[in-house]
């Protein structure tokens, strides 16, 4: 039968563009990426073989073997593990079933990526970066409990297609032959293949063998020599997380969590430790330095990696961790749950619950030590993940003031830059004043500017600035910190002090009304301000609706806003609106009036970042005015 011949799908044929002419100085990580894809095999074949005796053949040794053949110019990395079918090795080969690829593709793209090997491993395409170093790649590859003649044969020599036929192989698993390019070999050689499995590998379960060929002396003949080769295991097969952290190097550890992470730096923090008592477990866990690339797409993997007994059940346990902390790493073994443990039984698992409670609190214990002990080792730490730990206010209530503590704002009083706590701010905060009051906006620039800010620069009010677009919902769901009530700048009726208000209602309220019967289709009410000291209007939203800048972003993605009471306050002390209630005295039927109103309206509505309800009307109306003062 001759071999069917496929095209790659489009993505793939871009990234393998990439990968010949690779853009990474660290090409050795293709042998780091087919060992971990070999190391998957394995664990999948070994967890199938405790309810599927088929899977195993022959009670043979899980082992990964690498064969370095000079004569050919091939290397190949052997598994026998779970191995594939001919529908299995197109969707796994031949496609990528992974959101955000095109960003992916963009960050290839981009030489700021040239020394960060790190997204291949991460984006889960390591198998591509054997094209760094291969003119061609050959995959062999049989099914577990499939008889030898169903195996196939899938071949690409980069030129944008594949071919895949069926063939034969002895036993299950998966080889992956290399044709190395000429100026490649060097992957050939002992010491290469050594330096790079111990590097990068060494963690790995399993045995990570080779052929050794050495020379020694002839015991007949002690002028001769004699060569033997033999296999050797190259890699220390050493569970780090089941040793005591007395017996562990800080090198240790930063290979093992490079190993499991794909991350090419050291982490920013090592969690270690054995719980005893009813549930015992060991748990070695990692705060990373950077942000993944796709922490915020749908499908990251979350949790750490599951063992039960030494056999792994599971990549990512996403039940051993919340959310909020999705950006930690590791292994978590516990010798109290099965070994045919599902995702089902975990849900519903005493014993996990009880793990991750105890991993939940150890990993915010060692946040809030680092942000009390090292401040500056915090808080890049915070701009690196601040954004996805704050969400655990929204989703944990019972850690919610917990996690608060963590959390680093701008404020009023800080430079830029620089943070403060919610702790510190009410620290700071008057006897007399009883709510934190924040704003949000794009970034500080805009907010400091805002319109909204003026009665607080005023009375020296602090402020605390707020820039994540959804950084509302997190302080609505959070409502109040140490007794104290959270106050947006840009939402409901403020009372900062003005013993006028009352009078001014009196004074200014029939040209209040007036407005408020103008603008009936778009706002809720008019009133005077408690905000203004120098914008002569502004628009704001009630106290419980949506931030305006959150509601947008919602309507962007085709979702559905309740719309919620929308106020224009006045600044009766403006020269402005003092020359409309003028006006209003002596021609409340004025054309100009109503004129100023709808401008006013619009001005608000620039002043939050919208765009005038007519455009065109607005310019006109602006060029007549400025026409006429001209004039005078």
């Amino acid at each position: 039968m001759s071999a069917a011949k496929h095209a790659f799908k489009a993505e793939v044929n871009k990234i393998l563009d990439l990968m010949v002419h690779s853009l990474y100085s660290n090409k050795e990580i293709f042998i780091r990426e087919l060992i971990s894809n070999s190391s998957d095999a394995i664990d999948k074949a070994r967890y199938a073989s405790l309810t599927d005796s088929a899977v195993v053949e022959g009670g043979d040794e899980w082992q990964i073997e690498l064969i370095a053949d000079k004569d050919s110019g091939t290397l190949t990395v052997r598994d026998n593990g779970i191995g594939m079918n001919e529908e299995e090795a197109v969707e796994a080969l031949g496609t990528i079933a992974h959101s955000g690829t095109k960003e992916f593709i963009k960050l290839l793209e981009s030489r700021e990526v040239e020394n960060n090997p790190e997204l291949i491993g991460q984006f889960g395409v390591g198998f591509y970066s054997a094209f760094m170093v291969a003119d061609k790649v050959t995959v062999i590859t049989r099914k577990a409990g499939a008889d030898a003649d169903s195996a196939v044969v899938w071949e690409s020599e980069t030129d944008g297609t594949y071919t895949i036929e069926n063939t034969s192989k002895e036993g299950k698993g998966t080889d992956v032959i290399l044709t190395l390019k000429e100026d490649e070999k060097q992957f050939l050689e002992e010491y290469e293949l050594r330096k790079v499995v111990k590097q990068y590998s060494d963690f790995i379960e399993y045995p990570i063998v080779m052929d050794v060929t050495r020379s020694k002396p002839d015991p007949e003949d002690e002028e001769k020599t004699i060569t033997e080769t033999e296999q050797e295991t190259l890699n220390s097969r050493k569970a780090i997380w089941l040793k005591s952290k007395e017996e562990i190097s800080d090198e240790e550890y930063n290979e093992f969590y490079k190993h499991i992470s794909h991350d090419f730096t050291d982490p920013a923090r090592v969690i270690h430790y054995r719980a005893e008592g009813t549930t015992e477990f060991s748990a070695l866990l990692y705060i990373p330095k950077k942000r993944p690339y796709d922490i915020f797409y749908q499908d990251y993997k979350i949790g750490p990696t599951l063992y039960v007994r030494r056999v792994q059940i599971m990549d990512h346990c996403e039940e051993m961790l919340p959310t909020y902390l999705r950006f930690v790493k590791g292994v978590v073994e516990s010798a109290d749950l099965p070994l045919n443990v599902s995702r089902e039984i975990l849900q519903h698992n005493k014993a996990v619950s009880v793990i991750k409670k105890n991993i939940t609190k150890k990993v915010l214990d060692t946040l809030a030590h680092m942000k009390k002990e090292e401040p500056e080792a915090y808080k890049e730490f915070y701009a690196e993940f601040g954004r996805v730990l704050k969400e655990g206010v929204h989703h944990d209530f019972e850690r919610r003031e917990t996690i608060a503590d963590l959390l680093l704002f701008e404020s009023t009083k800080t430079k830029p830059g620089e943070t403060t706590t919610l702790a510190e701010y009410v620290e700071r905060m008057p006897e007399d004043q009883e709510e934190i009051y924040y704003i949000t906006g794009g970034d500080r620039a805009n907010a400091e500017a805002s319109p909204y800010l003026e009665v607080f620069k005023e009375k020296g009010i602090e402020v605390l600035i707020m820039t994540d677009d959804f950084d509302d919902i997190i302080i609505s769901g959070l409502g109040a910190y140490k007794d104290k009530q959270f106050q947006s700048a840009i939402k409901g009726d403020l009372d900062l002090g003005n013993t006028d208000k009352e009078e001014q209602k009196k004074e200014f309220g029939d040209l209040l009304e007036m407005m408020k019967e103008e603008l009936k289709d778009v706002v809720e009410d008019v009133r005077i301000s408690g905000r203004l000291k120098n914008s002569a209007v502004c628009l704001v939203a009630g106290e419980h609706d949506l931030d305006p800048k959150m509601a947008k972003m919602f309507e962007a993605m085709g979702q559905n806003v309740p719309q919620g009471q929308r106020v224009l306050e006045v600044n009766p002390g403006h020269n402005l609106i003092g020359k409309m209630k003028q006006v209003f005295a002596s021609d409340k039927e004025s054309p100009k009036l109503k004129e100023y109103i709808g401008l006013l309206y619009d001005q608000a509505l620039l002043l939050e970042g919208d765009k005038p309800r007519d455009p065109v009307a607005f310019s006109e109306s602006i060029a007549r005015l400025m026409a006429e003062q001209a004039e005078e």
